[in-house]
């Protein structure tokens, strides 16, 4: 395959990963009014394990599950567990925030992810990655200042109640990260992510209430059912752009997905499309420089960690040709 063809690859499946992501906020805050987050979120793990496992086993990869130590089906476990709070803490956040304001806040996931990269794999963090960190937050704080200089004390309440439910959102997808990195050695991602949709489908089963899905009306079984395919597509396409691109690549069009979101909004209000549920956004110029600074944080974060691992690899290398040099 030559190199533009590649380009358009990686281009198309990283864009369709940030418009699946950007719908899904939507649709899930479309679904806090007939069903709760853990119902929801059990749903959609369990149409996902379903379709993972037929794909799995017609490319007979099922094999890989054989062997398994104890402690490596116990990261399993543990994986499964951060996901789970991951996609409840998620949906469970839209109660209180807006779409783009969840995703928007999800973007504080590279800090996270970065602290765990120095604690668990002691990675280097830069002082430029700090300083956007510090802009990140900076962005996020703009972005929020209507209600941070004037709101009413109950929006205020509001707001930080959803950012506190987002950060143990982000924070457990990290740790997910962190486990799922540490299994890939002998289970590829597909295997992982069928083992936690079916760990789900058994540990969540006594907090839901499925009943209640039966009794939908056939737009909100469709929202649900988006809400579950969303799953597979998006870290279906995600998948396939890491073929194509670079991890830094992929992730830096991905961090746009707070703007998607944003026009996913003004195209539902312009469409009149769940007028009840879904308002136009009262962003003023601060509030969309806010999420500038948040979205061109994040993308600055990701090519800084590709820049210092090229030059932790070149600097491994010249020592390597040093050492071999003296000997």
């Amino acid at each position: 395959m030559n190199a533009s063809r590649g380009f358009i690859y990686g281009l198309f499946f990283s864009c369709t990963t940030a418009l699946f992501w950007g719908m899904l906020a939507i649709a899930l805050k479309l679904t806090a009014d007939f069903t709760d987050p853990v119902t929801l979120t059990w749903f959609r793990f369990m149409v996902a394990g379903v379709i993972v496992l037929l794909l799995q086993q017609r490319k007979n990869k099922l094999i890989q599950f054989q062997g398994l130590s104890k402690k490596e089906w116990l990261r399993l476990a543990l994986a499964a567990t951060f996901l789970i709070i991951n996609y409840t803490c998620y949906a469970w956040s839209l109660v209180y925030l807006t779409p783009e304001a969840s995703q928007l806040c999800m973007q504080v996931s590279p800090l996270f992810l970065s602290l765990g990269g120095l604690i668990v794999f002691k990675e280097y963090i830069s002082r430029m990655q700090w300083f956007c960190f510090a802009c990140l937050f900076a962005g996020l704080v703009i972005f929020f200042h209507p209600v941070v200089e004037g709101g009413a004390e109950q929006e205020t309440a509001t707001l930080i109640t959803g950012m506190l439910i987002i950060l143990v959102s982000s924070l457990s997808w990290c740790c997910y990260a962190l486990v799922q990195k540490s299994l890939f050695s002998r289970l590829d991602s597909s295997n992982i992510l069928l083992f936690i949709y079916l760990f789900a489908m058994v540990v969540m089963l006594p907090f839901t209430s499925p009943a209640g899905l039966t009794r939908l009306s056939a737009e909100d079984m469709m929202i649900v059912l988006f809400c579950c395919l969303n799953t597979i597509i998006a870290y279906g396409a995600f998948a396939q752009a890491l073929r194509y691109w670079e991890t830094v690549q992929v992730s830096s069009v991905i961090a746009m997905t707070p703007v998607v979101t944003f026009l996913m909004i003004g195209l539902c209000v312009f469409m009149n499309w769940w007028p009840d549920v879904i308002h136009a956004a009262s962003a003023d110029w601060l509030s969309l420089a806010g999420m500038a600074m948040v979205v061109l944080s994040a993308i600055s974060i990701q090519v800084l960690s590709k820049v210092n691992a090229k030059r932790k690899a070149i600097a491994q290398e010249t020592d390597n040709m040093a050492g071999a040099s003296a000997a």
